[in-house]
């Protein structure tokens, strides 16, 4: 039985305070020995050098941190498309209000997170939200502008 974004806790909760703490649980999963749970480790530490940074000021007044508060659906993408070694290249990562900042997932925008490539989760709320760019996670049902032509179906990514 197929469950929905609630059911999975796809919606947007409780506002993360700071970096997202790693379950014991979720520790035994990032197994550092397979490609997802290297990946998975290589990008909490390169995370947390980005929080080191220092703020950013004036004209910038929110920031979004997708890998601290998205870090379930991002996980579970991970754990899905990164099995095996894959020859890619990313060009011109444009993460969005409402697409990796909903999903945690890059190039992510929600409908095609959610629905083709089936990754679920719980999306917390980041710790300062712009009034007009709320997260709602999962059940977000706003596009980004560059995927809004018509849904077509392709294979889904090995």
């Amino acid at each position: 039985m197929e469950e929905s974004a609630a059911e999975t806790g796809g919606t947007a909760t409780e506002p993360v305070t700071g970096t997202v703490p790693v379950a014991e649980e979720e520790e035994e999963d990032d197994n550092d020995d397979d490609l997802a749970g290297r990946f998975l480790r290589l990008e909490r530490e390169q995370s947390a050098l980005l929080q080191a940074l220092p703020p950013f000021g004036e004209p910038v007044s929110h920031v979004y941190h997708p890998l601290d508060y998205a870090w379930e659906p991002h996980c579970d993408f991970v754990r899905r498309y990164c099995r095996t070694p894959k020859r890619v290249l990313f060009l011109g990562m444009n993460p969005g209000p409402f697409g990796m900042a909903q999903t945690g997932v890059p190039f992510g925008e929600v409908w095609h997170v959610r629905e083709w490539l089936q990754v679920v989760g719980g999306v917390k709320k980041p710790p300062s939200e712009h009034p007009k760019r709320p997260v709602l996670g999962l059940t977000c049902r706003r596009a980004e502008r560059s995927e809004l032509a018509p849904h077509r179906a392709a294979p889904r990514p090995t």
